[in-house]
């Protein structure tokens, strides 16, 4: 059943809210799939035959032709998957002319993400946000959806995102594991590479398993506990607060470590309206970080009401003020003195004040995420 509630809507067309409202009772959570663990080293290589990015399907026998296979089960949410993303490519590109084929697979159910596992990430991890993900950083090796039906990542037991599996030219499972040994930082062990260069000269691989670090696989299972998040979020306590200009320049001045995006809104503002689903998903995603949302409405005092049903609707649990003062302009001189004047206009303050991002009218979501999670680090101990 369709649901009224505008961010409900939102979130489901997004796809980063998982399914509907359940049924009613409590949910049963299940951690990995029973029976759950990474192939065993001399293992075959389990078929496969997944959607890409570019619009073909790729099965195993696609890259018969190849002395060695590395597959790796990586997704676009995870900093720690992010995080190795230019080592991926920089192996695809290192080793193509030895005929060494990369083939990266998501394995996650998008539907089961909440909103507060998308704090390092513009974009979720359905097919069409993969589609997004590989333009946006030019991925040169095939990135395949096994979300759908996860029988991929069981097969070959995928603990976490990023996993490794390195076969032969026989598809014997030569090495399984992280791809090296530091997330961040400099590397000192590349258990990859080192089991690539091993299998190509014909040698033993002389690590064959190593732990695997990163986010935990989203399996199905856990669309539950992404609605009951949903449903949390939804529950949370909306208050409007009456400020004047000494509040907006305390904001201004932002003498905190936290990254301030400013939302001027107003009710008779129909577009301001709108888009206020989109500044609620951006505060359940970036909240856990050093983040912080606040809107601003210039609607008159008299109509406090009028603001606070439009927050309440929209479930907007973030800081929410009404200006109380007899000017707009002296707002916007307080606020950010490049503000032009019509609404909706939003911009992201840095810590000490500086204003980095602007945006007069409405805004484009994708790219006022992307901003954000540049901003915020995309990886662990990041900041941009």
């Amino acid at each position: 059943m369709p649901s009224n509630d505008p961010n409900r809507r939102h979130a489901l067309r997004l796809g980063l809210a998982g399914i509907g409202l359940a049924s009613a009772g409590p949910a049963i959570l299940k951690a990995d799939p029973e029976g759950l663990k990474p192939l065993a080293i001399g293992a075959k290589a389990p078929n496969f035959d997944l959607p890409g990015v570019d619009g073909k399907r790729y099965r195993l026998a696609d890259f018969e032709a190849s002395p060695v296979l590395v597959v790796i089960f990586t997704c676009n949410h995870c900093p720690t998957a992010q995080a190795y993303e230019d080592r991926i490519m920089k192996l695809t590109a290192d080793y193509k002319s030895k005929g060494v084929a990369v083939v990266c697979i998501s394995p996650n159910d998008d539907k089961a993400l909440r909103l507060d596992e998308l704090g390092f990430t513009d974009v979720s991890d359905s097919l069409e946000d993969m589609k997004i993900r590989a333009a946006d950083r030019k991925f040169n090796f095939p990135y395949l959806y096994d979300g759908e039906t996860q029988k991929v990542a069981l097969a070959y037991g995928c603990l976490a995102t990023p996993h490794v599996f390195v076969f032969d030219r026989n598809r014997n499972l030569r090495y399984q594991g992280r791809f090296d040994d530091a997330e961040v930082g400099p590397v000192k062990s590349h258990e990859t590479i080192d089991a690539v260069e091993a299998i190509l000269a014909g040698r033993q691989v002389s690590v064959a398993v190593t732990r695997v670090r990163g986010c935990s696989t989203k399996w199905s299972d856990k669309r539950a506990q992404a609605v009951e998040h949903l449903a949390k979020c939804d529950a949370e306590p909306v208050s409007l607060e009456k400020a004047d200009l000494k509040t907006f320049a305390e904001i201004a001045r932002n003498d905190t470590q936290k990254y301030r995006l400013v939302n001027i809104w107003a009710t008779w503002c129909g577009p301001c309206v709108a888009e206020l689903a989109e500044f609620v998903t951006m505060h359940r995603m970036y909240r856990k970080r050093d983040f912080e949302l606040i809107t601003v409405s210039v609607d008159k005092p008299e109509e406090f009401a009028k603001a606070e049903a439009a927050l309440k609707e929209h479930h907007a649990s973030c800081r929410n003020l009404i200006f109380v003062g007899e000017s707009q302009d002296d707002l916007a001189d307080t606020l950010d003195k490049e503000w032009p004047g019509p609404v909706p206009y939003t911009f992201l303050i840095a810590p000490g004040g500086k204003v980095v991002y602007r945006k007069t009218g409405e805004i484009e979501p994708l790219a006022l995420r992307r901003v954000l999670a540049d901003k915020l680090g995309r990886t662990y101990g990041q900041r941009g």
